[in-house]
């Protein structure tokens, strides 16, 4: 280990910075990977940080430095590297003695530097808390804080993935970290920052390290290429920087990796190729089948992208990526203009997002994340992946619910009119009218028509059957049956299983209401009601006890059904001969005939076992 006012070493160093700063390998010299070779050393080599650099800056020329940080984010945005930055530059030092104290314009090397950037200053100690968990390894840290530093001006002690320490160690510490030496500051760095307990939180200055944009990490890589004197496609660049989600070392990897698999030019092909992607143009031509519900046509593409190799849960995701790039781009036009998506990506986005509605693009994503679940589970993923297309494609020209009553709205002028597939083109349209519209037809003379005109219950503007009027309700079941009609299943759900009849009128309820009724079921029904029938209903809970729930009369008729037919003869012997079965549900095989053609007898019904 060097002293640390040894001077850089030379070698090492072909700039100001300290480190080497481009062109390719010499001769007999080891091969730096790129993530360690344009690693940033000070705070103007830091990306897609702004505003923790912004903070710090303040902070030293304030004179407010806080005696402990916590930097948190994903892998690879340069927590580690943040935390190795604050040191030198909380310990910069020329040898001239022109800085008298923290700083961050660090335009050249200083008497610590190179030694705390190469992770080997004796005075700033890092610690991986993955492999040193225990509470002896922060008992450590508490002894030796006490005594200065030997030659920094600071002792700065960085504490990586914080998190895994235990809790014991934690709570060593608190103490430490609350009321430290003026010679002492620490620099936490974690990804999981809710397993860090709220005491060492409030002790510290939290900074969350954001994910680099993709344009951002684009141009990155594209001066590191220059550096590098590589050829490179920049539709291959924004490939890397969308594989790398806002990960600086994840993008330097897989440009690495590029670099090497292409040996000379890196082209985007080369780089899908490597990364297991799809083709991104294939990719939107398979969405534009879906789009356009042309089955054929998605099943064509997808097999010819399985022949070369293409994964069918990559496919769908790349799918789904893409749908929701056409969303994006239809909320906020200004999306397509990010350059780490392809022309043509952009272009071809730009035109589904001005014909596709968002309801469709939702839907489309809705089923895309299900069947990349499926897909996954399934033991022939390709087949799976297929029955996702023919999904996809057969709802593709289907209207939604809203469409649908739209279509129907302004294919009339009173009433909604709809054509029957049976009858001709030539044949005049069938007028469907809705309940409120029903007295009013009633009255009028019927116009002369070539078949009979089917009636047919339509929602109306609001989504729901228009009510009519004045309806009259005899009885508790035509009350449960409306809610039904109305599509309301909460309240029939409700009426069935949470009241307890106890009188009923023409505009008049009674109830006893269950325990785990709702409190608003009331009013909420008083209401319905006066909606659905066009009169106003008085609502009001009795203290009698009033009739079983329709759901436990249901249940009881149901057991009498099944006793009854446990009782059989012809079931008993069934169950004898079948050890372990039993009667799960009684069906009638036909309706009761009407009373007034002939006088029958009970009913036959019969049971179904279950072995």
């Amino acid at each position: 280990m060097t002293e640390a006012g040894a001077p850089p070493d030379k070698s090492d160093s072909a700039d100001q910075g300290g480190f080497d700063r481009g062109g390719p390998p010499e001769a007999g010299k080891p091969y730096r990977v790129l993530a360690r070779k344009y690693r940033p050393t000070s705070f103007e080599d830091l990306i897609g940080q702004e505003a923790m650099v912004r903070t710090v800056s303040n902070a030293f020329e304030t004179g407010r430095i806080p005696q402990a940080w916590i930097l948190t984010g994903v892998r690879g945005v340069g927590k580690t590297t943040t935390a190795r930055i604050l040191a030198r530059a909380l310990n910069y030092e020329l040898p001239d003695g022109s800085v008298k104290g923290p700083t961050i314009r660090m335009p050249v090397l200083g008497l610590h530097c190179q030694a705390i950037m190469e992770s080997r200053h004796m005075d700033v100690l890092e610690m991986d808390a993955a492999s040193h968990t225990g509470v002896d390894d922060v008992r450590q840290i508490n002894d030796s804080v006490r005594y200065a530093p030997a030659s920094a001006r600071y002792k700065v002690y960085i504490i990586d993935e914080v998190h895994m320490l235990s809790t014991a160690a934690f709570n060593a510490f608190l103490k430490t970290l609350e009321e430290p030496p003026e010679h002492a500051k620490f620099v936490f760095a974690t990804t999981e920052i809710r397993k860090v307990p709220v005491t060492v939180l409030s002790r510290c200055q939290r900074f969350d390290l954001r994910r680099v944009e993709a344009d951002v990490l684009m141009k990155h890589l594209s001066n590191i290429a220059s550096k590098e004197n590589v050829e490179v496609e920049p539709e291959a660049l924004g490939i890397i920087a969308r594989a790398a989600e806002g990960s600086v070392r994840d993008s330097l990897s897989l440009f690495d990796q590029a670099i090497a698999h292409a040996a000379g030019l890196v082209r985007a092909d080369a780089v899908r190729q490597m990364l297991g992607l799809a083709d991104r143009t294939r990719v939107i031509d398979l969405f534009d089948s879906l789009a356009r519900g042309d089955i054929a046509s998605a099943f064509k593409e997808f097999r010819e992208q399985y022949d070369t190799g293409a994964d069918p849960i990559v496919v769908l995701s790349d799918l789904a990526e893409f749908v929701n790039f056409v969303t994006r781009v239809k909320i906020v036009p200004a999306t397509a203009d990010n350059v780490a998506f392809g022309e043509t990506e952009r272009l071809r986005a730009r035109d589904f997002a001005s014909k596709l509605s968002m309801r469709v693009l939702s839907r489309m994503w809705q089923m895309l994340l299900k069947g990349i679940a499926e897909v996954q589970a399934a033991t022939r993923p390709a087949a799976a992946a297929e029955m996702v297309l023919v999904r996809i494609a057969y709802v593709a020209d289907m209207p939604t619910p809203d469409d649908a009553i739209r279509m129907l709205e302004q294919n009339g002028d009173a009433s909604p009119v709809i054509t029957t597939s049976a009858a001709p083109r030539t044949a005049p349209a069938s007028n469907v009218s809705s309940m409120a519209s029903q007295p009013a037809r009633a009255s009028a003379a019927p116009r002369a028509e070539a078949s009979p005109r089917p009636q047919m219950i339509v929602p109306a503007a609001d989504g729901q059957p228009a009510p009519a009027a004045a309806l009259r309700i005899a009885s508790f079941p035509e009350l449960v049956a409306l809610a039904g009609q109305h599509r309301d299943l909460l309240t029939k759900a409700a009426l069935e299983a949470d009241v307890r009849l106890v009188r009923i009128e023409d505009g008049r309820l009674e109830l006893a209401l269950e325990r785990h009724a709702s409190r608003t079921m009331i009013n909420d029904l008083s209401r319905k009601l006066e909606q659905w029938t066009g009169r106003r209903w008085t609502v009001i809970v009795s203290n009698d006890a009033g009739q079983p729930t329709l759901r436990s009369q249901n249940e009881a008729a149901k057991n009498q059904r099944e006793r009854a037919a446990e009782a059989d003869p012809r079931v008993q012997e069934v169950l004898a001969r079948f050890p372990g079965a039993k009667v799960v549900e009684v069906r009638r095989l036909a309706p009761e005939p009407p009373e007034s053609d002939v006088m029958s007898e009970d009913p036959a019904e019969s049971s179904d076992s279950d072995d």
